[in-house]
C-alpha cells in the first residue's frame, strides 16, 4: 500500500501563510495585524474555558476508528468488516453497533473523524497524542529529560490543586511498550514535579505507600500503615540531609511528601474509597479495572484534581492479556467480546454521570488513541498500525454535543474533509479548559515555548 505524504491532507500550513499574505495585501503592518490576531484569540477564548477538570480517557495499542466511531458499510468487504452501524440519539450520526450505550449519549459526543499524523509506532503514536508535538528521535523511545511534557504535565503548570492533592494522576499503569517506560506520559522538561502520579483503584496490585513500577512512581492506597510510614520518612529525612540530595532524592521526596500528606488525610483519600458511591453508580460503570478507573476518576476530578488520565483496559496491561487496543490478530472477536463493551460501558457511564451531576459542563472528556488501523483486513483476521486517519471524541466542558467534524475517505484512508492533526486537538482542549493555546511554558534554560501550535477546532 503507498501512502500519501502527510502535506498533502494538512492544510494549516497553506491557511497560515494564506492569513500573513492577506495582513500585507490589506495594508495591515505587522505589530497592527498581531495586536488585531490577539484580540480576536481573546474573544474566541471568553466563549469556551468552562472546564474546571479534564479526564483524559486514553486507548493504548490504537483503537480501529472502522469498527468504532467511522465504519464504512458501503466499502468492499476487506475493508468494511464484520460490524454495522447503528443509528445513536442525534438523527444523521451512526457509529459501531458495538457502542450501543455510548449511541445512547451521542447528542453529549463530538467525534472528530479526521485527525491524523504520519508515525505508526505505539510510543510515538501516543507521544503525538499526548504531548501534541512530533516525536523527538526513531526507534523505542523511553522517557528522557529533553522530551515535551505530556498534556496532564502541561496542565500543572496552569491548575493548582489544593494542599494534599495531586495536580495530575494517570490510572491505573504507565504506558509500556516492550518492557519499556514510555515518553509522552512525563514531565520532560517541565520537570518531575510536573509528572502525573500514578494511583491504582482498590483491588489493584497492593504497594506500600509510593513504590516504584519500571521507575514510575505509583501511589497505592491499600492496607498502608500510616503512623509507620511517616516514621520511615522522618528517619530518611535525618539520614538524608537536603543539601545532599540530588535531582533524583528530590524528585522520590517530592512524591513521597505528597503521599504522606494524601494519607494523613485528604479529599484523595475519601475519594479512592469507591465504596462510598451507590450500588446503582459502580454497577453503571461495570465491574472491571476499566470502569473502576473511570469512577475513580470522577472522585478525583470532584477532589481537586485537575486532570486525570486514564489507559483503560479490562484487566492488568501485558502483551497476552488481549486488554491493548493493538487487534493485529483476530480484531473483530477482541473487539465485540471485551474491548469494545469495556469502553462503551465505562465511557457512556462517566458521560451520564456527570451529567445527572450536573457537573459535565465543566469537566473536559476526552478521548485519544495512538492511530488508527489498517482499511485492508490482514490474513489473521486483523487490522495492523495506521495513523494517516483515524478518530477521537469529546464531550462535556462547553464542546457542543451531537457533532460530527470532519470525515474520511470511502475507505477510511485519508482525512476527505476538515483534517486536523495532534495540535490542532491540543489546542482545543487547551481553550476548553480556559488555557490560551498560545500561553508560555519555560524549560530549565527559561526558553518559551507556547503549550500548542496547533489551531482551535471550532467544537463549541
Amino acid at each position: 500500500m503507498s501512502f500519501r505524504p502527510m502535506q498533502t491532507v494538512n492544510p494549516s500550513l497553506s491557511r497560515r501563510r494564506l492569513l500573513t499574505n492577506s495582513s500585507a495585501l490589506c495594508g495591515l503592518s505587522l505589530p497592527t495585524f498581531l495586536q488585531s490576531k490577539s484580540v480576536a484569540s481573546e474573544q474566541q477564548l471568553q466563549t469556551m474555558g468552562r472546564a474546571k477538570s479534564c479526564i483524559l480517557v486514553y486507548l493504548w495499542g490504537g483503537m480501529s476508528h472502522l469498527e468504532s466511531f467511522d465504519l464504512k458499510p458501503e466499502a468492499p468487504k476487506e475493508v468494511r468488516g464484520e460490524f454495522l452501524p447503528i443509528s445513536t440519539s442525534v438523527p444523521g450520526i451512526q457509529i459501531s453497533e458495538h457502542l450501543p450505550l455510548l449511541a445512547q449519549q451521542m447528542d453529549k459526543l463530538a467525534i472528530i473523524r479526521s485527525i491524523h499524523h504520519d508515525d505508526s509506532a505505539h510510543g510515538r503514536g501516543m507521544y503525538w497524542n499526548l504531548t501534541g508535538h512530533r516525536p523527538p528521535r526513531a526507534g523505542n523511545i523511553p522517557p528522557e529529560r529533553d522530551d515535551w511534557p505530556s498534556l496532564p504535565a502541561m496542565m500543572t503548570k496552569f491548575r493548582t490543586a489544593p494542599r494534599g492533592v495531586p495536580s495530575a494522576v494517570r490510572l491505573p499503569y504507565p504506558m509500556v511498550d516492550n518492557g519499556t517506560l514510555q515518553a509522552g506520559e512525563y514531565g520532560g522538561w517541565l520537570g518531575v514535579q510536573c509528572e502525573p502520579i500514578v494511583m491504582r483503584p482498590a483491588g489493584g496490585e497492593a504497594f506500600a505507600g509510593v513504590s516504584r513500577t519500571l521507575g514510575a512512581e505509583v501511589l497505592n492506597l491499600n492496607d498502608v500503615d500510616v503512623p509507620r510510614l511517616t516514621t520511615r520518612r522522618q528517619l530518611m529525612a535525618r539520614l538524608e540531609p537536603p543539601a545532599l540530595r540530588t535531582p533524583e532524592h528530590r524528585s522520590f521526596h517530592h512524591f513521597h511528601d505528597l503521599a504522606e500528606e494524601i494519607l494523613s488525610g485528604s479529599a484523595v483519600k475519601e475519594a479512592y474509597s469507591l465504596e462510598r458511591e451507590t450500588p446503582r453508580v459502580r454497577e453503571l460503570y461495570g465491574n472491571h479495572l476499566g470502569g473502576h478507573s473511570l469512577l475513580l476518576a470522577r472522585r478525583l476530578t470532584e477532589a481537586g484534581v485537575p486532570i486525570v488520565q486514564v489507559c483503560l483496559a479490562t484487566g492488568e496491561l501485558n502483551a497476552s492479556s488481549g486488554d491493548m487496543w493493538d487487534t493485529h490478530v483476530d480484531n473483530f472477536n477482541r473487539l465485540k467480546q471485551r474491548l469494545l463493551p469495556v469502553f462503551d460501558r465505562s465511557t457512556a457511564a462517566l458521560i451520564q454521570d456527570l451529567s445527572e451531576r450536573g457537573t459535565l459542563d465543566q469537566t473536559l472528556v476526552v478521548v485519544l488513541t495512538d492511530f488508527g488501523r489498517t482499511p485492508n483486513i490482514n490474513p489473521s483476521a486483523g487490522r495492523d498500525h495506521y495513523p494517516y486517519v483515524y478518530s477521537m471524541a469529546m464531550a462535556g466542558g462547553g464542546i457542543q454535543g451531537g457533532q460530527v467534524y470532519g470525515s474520511s475517505d470511502s475507505k477510511g484512508a485519508y482525512p476527505k474533509t476538515m483534517a486536523c492533526t495532534p495540535p490542532d486537538i491540543h489546542a482545543t482542549i487547551f481553550q476548553a479548559m480556559g488555557i490560551s493555546p498560545r500561553a508560555e511554558l519555560r524549560d530549565v534554560l527559561n526558553r518559551p515555548f507556547p503549550v500548542s501550535d496547533g489551531e482551535v477546532l471550532p467544537l463549541s
